[in-house]
C-alpha cells in the first residue's frame, strides 16, 4: 500500500492510478480517506468536511445552481490485480481502475483545477459502497448531515463507460421458504419433500415475462430470478426445509412498495411456508428532464442510456436531487480480476466535465 500524498496536479489517468495503488477495500479506506482530505485542504477555495470516512468538499461562491459530484472510494477484494500497470495500448489495469477510482480520479482534478465554476460544486467521497446497504457512507452522511448533499443535480462518477445512464432500477430480495417432514429416504411417503414444494415457485420464475417500460425515453429490463437455492439434510433424507433467494430489478416507475406487491402477487397461490425480505433499495427516475441535466447532457455529448443496475442515484433521488450516473470506466469489466480502463476514456471525461463546467 502506497502512503504517498496525492499529487493532484497529474493528469486524471495518472491520478487514477495513483488512487488505485492505494488499497481500499471495502472497511479498510481510512488511509485513502486520509489522503483525499489533505489534499482537498490545501485548495483554498473549498471548505472541507468529513464524516468517519466520509470526506465533502464544497465552494461557497453564490452561483444560482449547485451540483454534487459523488463516487465512492472503496474496491472490492483485491485479485492480485494492485498495483496498477499501464500496458503500451493505453490501458490502466487494476482493482478500481474501472469501478471507480477513474471516476474519483474526475472529480479531484475538477475540484484542483476548476476554483471558479459556472455551478457551486460539492464533491463527496464515501466508503463502504461495495458492501450491505446499511454500511453504505452515503447513506450516513444523508442522514446525519443531509445539508452536505444538498443540490440541484447530481452526477455519480460510477462506470458508463463515458455515456450517462439515467437514474437506476430498485433491487428487492426476498426468500421463499418451503417446509415438509423428515423421513427415510427408503420411505419417502412418511414425509413431505420441502425441496420437490420449490417446483412451482421455479416453473414462475422460468416463465416470467419481465416488464420494458420506457421512462424518460429510456427503456428498462425488468427481471426476476431465482439467484440461490438452500435444502436438504443428508443424501438418504427427505429434506424438511427448503429455500429460494429471489431478487427482483425493477424499473424506476415503481415504488418500493409497488415492487414488493408485484412480487407477493407472483406467488401468491404457491406454497410457501415463510415470504421474508431480505434487502431492499428504491429505484431513481433519470431526471432527464430537468434543466441541469439537459445542460450535462449538451456538455459532454453522446446518448442517454437506462441504468439497469442499482446505484446511489438513488439515494440522491430520495433527497430530491436528479441524478444520473457518468464515469470513464467500462461496467462489464467491474469486480473482475482483469479490471481495467482506456486511458483515452479517463482523459475525455475530464476535458467534458471541465468545459460544462467553466463555459
Amino acid at each position: 500500500m502506497t502512503d504517498a500524498p496525492l499529487d493532484l496536479s497529474l493528469d486524471a489517468a495518472a491520478l487514477t492510478a495513483a488512487l488505485v495503488d492505494f488499497r481500499s477495500e471495502s472497511g479498510n479506506e481510512k488511509p485513502l480517506a486520509d489522503a483525499i482530505e489533505a489534499a482537498l485542504r490545501a485548495l483554498p477555495h473549498l471548505t472541507v468536511d468529513r464524516y468517519g470516512n466520509n470526506v465533502v468538499a464544497r465552494t461557497h461562491l453564490g452561483r444560482s445552481e449547485r451540483v454534487v459530484l459523488a463516487g465512492h472510494i472503496d474496491t472490492v477484494p483485491i485479485a492480485d490485480n494492485v498495483p496498477s500497470r499501464l500496458d503500451e495500448n493505453g490501458v490502466l489495469w487494476g482493482c478500481g481502475t474501472s469501478d471507480m477510482k477513474s471516476g474519483v480520479a474526475l472529480q479531484l482534478r475538477i475540484a484542483a483545477t476548476v476554483p471558479e465554476p459556472n455551478r457551486d460544486l460539492t464533491f463527496v467521497f464515501y466508503d463502504n459502497e461495495e458492501v450491505a446497504a446499511h454500511l453504505n457512507g452515503l447513506g450516513h452522511v444523508a442522514e446525519a448531515h443531509p445539508d452536505w448533499l444538498a443540490g440541484d443535480f447530481a452526477v455519480l462518477l460510477e462506470p458508463s463507460y463515458g455515456e450517462v445512464e439515467g437514474g437506476c432500477q430498485g433491487t428487492l430480495r426476498v426468500i421463499l421458504h418451503t417446509t415438509g417432514e423428515r423421513a427415510h429416504s427408503a420411505r419417502s411417503w412418511m414425509g413431505s419433500n420441502a425441496v420437490h414444494k420449490l417446483a412451482p415457485i421455479l416453473t414462475r420464475l422460468a416463465a416470467y415475462e419481465p416488464r420494458r417500460p420506457v421512462i424518460d425515453g429510456l427503456e428498462y429490463h425488468e427481471g426476476l430470478n431465482a439467484v440461490r437455492v438452500e435444502g436438504g439434510v443428508a443424501n438418504n433424507v427427505i429434506p424438511d426445509a427448503c429455500s429460494v433467494t429471489v431478487n427482483y430489478r425493477y424499473a424506476p416507475d415503481r415504488s418500493q412498495e409497488e415492487a414488493l406487491a408485484h412480487v407477493r402477487e407472483v406467488f401468491a397461490d404457491c406454497d410457501i411456508a415463510d415470504f421474508v425480505v431480505d434487502d431492499h433499495s428504491p429505484a431513481a427516475l433519470p431526471g432527464l428532464s430537468h434543466p441541469a441535466a439537459a445542460a450535462f447532457m449538451a456538455a459532454v455529448g453522446g446518448r442517454a442510456n437506462p441504468k439497469f443496475g442499482w446505484t446511489d442515484v438513488a439515494r440522491f433521488s430520495a433527497l430530491g436531487v436528479p441524478a444520473v450516473n457518468y464515469g470513464p470506466g467500462d461496467p462489464l469489466f467491474a469486480h473482475k480480476r482483469d479490471e481495467h480502463v482506456e486511458v483515452a476514456k479517463i482523459l475525455h471525461g475530464e476535458e467534458r466535465l471541465h468545459s460544462w463546467l467553466t463555459a
